[in-house]
C-alpha cells in the first residue's frame, strides 16, 4: 500500500479539507489566515500522538495501521494528544499508558480564532510562549516571517524537536529553550505576544516587552476546564486593555518557575449541610469561567465518583489548608463537608446565584485590564453596574 505522505495532491487536498472544517465553523477566515492552513502542512509536527483506547492512551504513527486513518486525524479539527505523564508520544512504548495528558496540538479552529485575534501582519514582531510541536509557530512565520517570530518552550526535547519540523517546512524561526514567562531575549520588543498554554494571570514580562499598540493573546485558566482567552491591546501608559474571546479554552498550564502540584487531602467526615447546587456545575463551560473568578488562586478542585457512582468534589486551598467536599446523594440535595478555616463551597454558590441573576452572561462579554501591579476582569450590566473581580 502506498504511503500518504508520498502524495503531494492528497496532501494538499488534506490541507484544503482541513480550512474548509475551520471556515464552517465558528471562525471566519481573513484570506492571509486561509493561506497559513494552507501552505503549513501539520502532519510534520505530529508524527506520533496518542489515541486513547479504554483508560490507555497509546502511541500512533502512520505505520501503524490503516495510514489513511491516521492522515484523516492529523487534519481533522481535533486536538492531538503529545505527551502524558511527561512522556512524549515518541518515546512511549507500543502498548502505551496510562496519566494524565500533559501536552497536545491544539484544535486548528482554537488555533485559528486566538491567530484572528492577533492580527499579525507580515513584518511583526511575535513572540509565542509554548513551542509544543511547532505548528502554530509555523502559522506565526507564514503570517510575519520567521525573522520575525521567537517561540520558546521549557521542554528541551520538544523545542528542539519543533525547530528541525520547521526548518523542515522552511521555516527558521528563533527558538528557545527556557521559561515562556521569564527568559524572553534580552532587551526584544514585540508587536504581538501569543500564548499556547494557560496562565492564572498575564506575566509581567509579556506586558513589559508589549510595544504600545501591540496585542496580546492569552488563556487565563486556573483549576477548572473551560478557562478563557484574553485578547489585550497595550495603551500608551502601559496599561493593556481588551475583552474576553467567545471561545472556551482548557490549555494546559503553562510550566513557569518552580512551582509544585498540590497534594489534595481528604476531606474527614465532620460538620455537614446542604447545599442546592451540585458540584457538576464546575464542568459545565458556561459557568465554570466565572466560577473560576471567585476562587483564590491557588485553589485545586479534584472530582469523580463516590462508592454509589455519584459525583464527588474535593476542593482544597493549599494557603490556608481549608477544604470542601460536595458530594451528591440519590435522593437529596448535595452534601457539603468542610475542614480548615473555611467553606470553600459558599463563594461557588454565591457566585452561581449572581451568575443566574445576571441571565448567564457570556465570556465575550466581559473586559480585560492589566497593569504592571493589578489585573482584573469587569462585566457591565445592562442596568450599568460594573462588576469586577481582580486576577
Amino acid at each position: 500500500m502506498s504511503n500518504p505522505l508520498d502524495d503531494e495532491q492528497r496532501l494538499l487536498a488534506s490541507r484544503v479539507l482541513l480550512t474548509q472544517q475551520i471556515d464552517r465553523g465558528g471562525v471566519v477566515l481573513s484570506a492571509r489566515l486561509a493561506g497559513a492552513f494552507l501552505n503549513v502542512p501539520r502532519h510534520p509536527f505530529v508524527p506520533v500522538f496518542y489515541r486513547r483506547d479504554g483508560q490507555r492512551f497509546i502511541p500512533w504513527r502512520i505505520t501503524d495501521g490503516d495510514a489513511d486513518a491516521w492522515l484523516g486525524t492529523v487534519y481533522a479539527d481535533d486536538s492531538l494528544i503529545t505527551e502524558v505523564g511527561g512522556v512524549h508520544a515518541e518515546d512511549a512504548a507500543p502498548e502505551g499508558l496510562t496519566g494524565v495528558p500533559t501536552s497536545s496540538s491544539t484544535a486548528p479552529s482554537l488555533m485559528a480564532d486566538m491567530l484572528d485575534a492577533l492580527d499579525v501582519n507580515e513584518g511583526d514582531d511575535v513572540y509565542e510562549a509554548g513551542t509544543g510541536t511547532g505548528y502554530n509557530a509555523g502559522a506565526l512565520c507564514f503570517l510575519a516571517g520567521d525573522k520575525h517570530v521567537t517561540t520558546i518552550d521549557r521542554t528541551e526535547s520538544l523545542t528542539a524537536k519543533a525547530h528541525q519540523r520547521l526548518k523542515g517546512v522552511g521555516f527558521n524561526p528563533l527558538t528557545v529553550h527556557g521559561d515562556g514567562a521569564r527568559d524572553l531575549p534580552t532587551d526584544a520588543m514585540y508587536d504581538r505576544v501569543i500564548a499556547t498554554a494557560s496562565v492564572r494571570r498575564v506575566p509581567p514580562e509579556w506586558l513589559a516587552r508589549l510595544r504600545p499598540g501591540g496585542i496580546m493573546v492569552v488563556p487565563i485558566k486556573g483549576t477548572l476546564a473551560g478557562g478563557m482567552v484574553a485578547r489585550l491591546t497595550k495603551l500608551p501608559d502601559g496599561t493593556a486593555v481588551g475583552h474576553i474571546l467567545h471561545t472556551p479554552a482548557a490549555f494546559m498550564p503553562l510550566k513557569s518557575g518552580t512551582e509544585t502540584t498540590a497534594q489534595v487531602p481528604a476531606v474527614p467526615d465532620g460538620l455537614c449541610g446542604e447545599t442546592e447546587l451540585s458540584a457538576r456545575a464546575l464542568d459545565d463551560w458556561t459557568f465554570s469561567f466565572f466560577a473560576q473568578l471567585h476562587m483564590s488562586s491557588g485553589l485545586v478542585r479534584t472530582y469523580g465518583k463516590n462508592d454509589a457512582g455519584l459525583h464527588v468534589t474535593i476542593l482544597y486551598d493549599p494557603a490556608d489548608g481549608s477544604g470542601t467536599r460536595v458530594e451528591d446523594t440519590p435522593n437529596g440535595p448535595p452534601l457539603v463537608a468542610s475542614t480548615g478555616p473555611r467553606n470553600l463551597w459558599q463563594p461557588i454558590e454565591a457566585a452561581h446565584k449572581l451568575w443566574q441573576r445576571l441571565n448567564r452572561p457570556r465570556r465575550e462579554w466581559f473586559t480585560i485590564e492589566a497593569t504592571p501591579s493589578e489585573q482584573a476582569v469587569r462585566y457591565t450590566a445592562p442596568d450599568g453596574t460594573v462588576h469586577c473581580w481582580t486576577l
